[in-house]
């Protein structure tokens, strides 16, 4: 039998996190915190796991004002989607007083709580466009994917990165 693009989407973040977990542990306990040199926005795993924390957080926004009846202010407050390298920054500069052990806590709780939406779709809820309309031309689907399963291919290069260098 097939698999609905829900249960592929559930298995594809599921995958995708705990690789991106593997990474960060592949490396010692001390010295998971050092940061690299780089011109990009990410130096160390606390940053790219607190930018997808952050994602989820937005994410959950969007659902429930959008689920509320309302149309959510998206990506956030203060920013379009032709300024999201900006609205990426702000979200690092937030987050650096955070501790990896933190970071880690948050995302891996946001992860579930993510998860838990996804499962309470039908594949019809999750793939049928404009079936909500605050997801306006797009389907339910693409919203949880960007932020789980294809934002953490993106984690787990940035980790890799990061990893080699350490």
């Amino acid at each position: 039998m097939t698999k609905s693009k829900k249960e592929i989407l559930l298995e594809n973040s599921d995958k995708n996190f705990r690789a991106l977990l593997e990474i960060i542990e592949s490396i010692p306990s001390r010295k998971r915190g050092i940061s690299i040199e780089t011109q990009e926005r990410d130096k160390n795993f606390r940053d790219v796991l607190m930018h997808l924390y952050e994602w989820h957080a937005m994410l959950e926004r969007w659902y429930r004002e959008g689920m509320e009846g309302d149309i959510p202010f998206m990506p956030a407050p203060g920013y379009k989607w032709n300024t999201i390298r900006l609205l990426n920054m702000r979200i690092w500069e937030i987050y650096q007083d955070i501790t990896l052990n933190q970071a880690l806590k948050k995302l891996k709780l946001s992860h579930v709580r993510v998860m838990e939406l996804v499962k309470s779709h039908t594949n019809e809820e999750l793939m049928t466009k404009k079936y909500y309309k605050w997801t306006k031309t797009s389907n339910l689907f693409s919203y949880f994917a960007a932020n789980t399963s294809h934002h953490y291919i993106w984690a787990i290069k940035k980790c890799e990165t990061i990893a080699k260098s350490i």
